[in-house]
């Protein structure tokens, strides 16, 4: 996350509540890091505040359950490997495939306060894409789905061809003419061909490695073999609350000034709540409401009480039902709807609340947790880097070449 400022429940629903139970299943190594770099792209003029709300953001981190004894947290910045691939996708990454991105268009419509018309704004799905492979919630879909196709082209460009396999010498000009890449080859992968290849792969991979990206595609796609795992295409694993409505309505975020921190007093919880939207149709007190379109009852959702499976106990339920209905039926007023939720809210955030404080006492515990995570995943950043220098460049081939002279 970007230590843009204290995170908040939209941060918790929709990230870091998955983030805790993933650290916990053995399944999963889990990093995750404060996006320093990422705060640049839009708050490039000033950065005072980036140092001390990285160190609220991993506070924020702890406070929530995540523990470095299960998981890496780590900062962004002091990972230089990122910066170096971020580099070197950049430059296979059509500028229409930034352009297109949903959130990328959604900021230049919300954030009127900040200039966002620079080269880091606008290429900041390529750092994300460098994050992402080098060791979510549902707003970042769309980039993993960019991820994807970031990773794929430079596959393309840079990973090792995997030919099939092929016991008779002359089934490799069948393979040759079937995948479309015999024009480039030549007669000469044929076995009776005068000068026919000695090494009829080597000739294919060098044919391959010389021909344009859309062609190395179209060979793939008809059968001219495989690719070697450069690097992986993510996945998507989401919450089930992926997002949380903000006190407006629209989507929590610190930008809309519409959120509620994790660090949030309860009288500052009880004067934000009480200003929230709700269904428009309810004007009087006597109009009904639909429960379904007012965020009011989503955070009901989120708040109201649960036993230690996770389900809702029955207060819980009782809570939600007196909601609903008294909603529907008028039976209930908005003001006294968002004083039962932030009485619920004020609950359920009092022991991270907790937790925070403990450590805002202790700072230099935090900043232990970052030096320790961040030499942890350097190490296995530095692993996919190397990897991924040899593709593109193969220094230590040509090294080794000399060597042998």
């Amino acid at each position: 996350m970007r230590p843009t400022g204290k995170l908040h429940i939209g941060h918790y629903f929709g990230a870091l509540q998955n983030w805790v139970r993933l650290q916990n299943d053995p399944e999963y190594d889990c990093f995750y890091f404060i996006a320093d770099w990422h705060a640049l792209t839009s708050d490039y003029a000033d950065t005072s505040a980036v140092a001390q709300n990285t160190i609220e953001i991993v506070t924020d981190y702890l406070a929530a359950g995540l523990d470095p004894k299960k998981c890496v947290i780590f900062q962004q910045s002091l990972v230089p490997e990122h910066a170096e691939l971020h580099l070197l996708l950049s430059m296979v990454t059509p500028l229409s495939w930034l352009e297109r991105v949903p959130t990328y268009k959604e900021a230049f419509e919300n954030v009127k306060d900040k200039d966002l018309h620079t080269y880091g704004f606008l290429g900041y799905p390529v750092l994300q894409a460098a994050d992402i492979v080098l060791p979510v919630g549902e707003d970042q879909v769309s980039h993993v789905e960019l991820t994807r196709e970031i990773v794929r082209r430079f596959k393309l460009a840079y990973a090792d061809l995997i030919l099939p396999r092929v016991t008779d010498d002359a089934a490799w000009s069948g393979v040759a003419s079937s995948s479309g890449i015999f024009s480039k080859v030549g007669p000469r992968i044929l076995p009776a061909a005068p000068g026919s290849y000695g090494d009829k792969p080597g000739a294919l991979r060098a044919a391959y490695r010389s021909s344009t990206l859309q062609e190395k595609g179209y060979y793939l796609a008809n059968g001219l073999g495989s690719l070697s795992d450069l690097l992986i295409e993510p996945g998507v694993m989401l919450t089930k609350t992926p997002r949380v409505p903000g006190l407006d309505g629209r989507k929590m975020s610190k930008s809309y000034g519409n959120a509620i921190t994790l660090s949030e007093s309860d009288d500052d919880i009880r004067k934000k709540t009480k200003v929230m939207v709700t269904d428009p149709a309810r004007k009087r007190r006597t109009d009904p409401g639909n429960p379904d379109v007012c965020p009011v009852y989503d955070w009901h959702k989120l708040f109201s009480p649960r036993n230690s499976s996770g389900e809702y106990s029955v207060e819980g339920k009782a809570t939600l039902e007196w909601a609903a209905n008294g909603c529907r039926t008028a039976g209930i007023g908005c003001i006294e709807c968002k004083a039962k939720m932030a009485d619920h809210l004020i609950e359920w955030i009092a022991p991270v609340r907790e937790r925070r404080l403990e450590y805002e006492k202790h700072p230099k515990r935090v900043l232990e947790v970052i030096d320790e995570g961040t030499k942890r995943a350097r190490i296995e950043a530095q692993k996919t880097i190397g990897r991924v220098r040899e593709a593109v460049f193969g220094w230590e081939k040509k090294r080794n070449e000399i060597g042998q002279l």
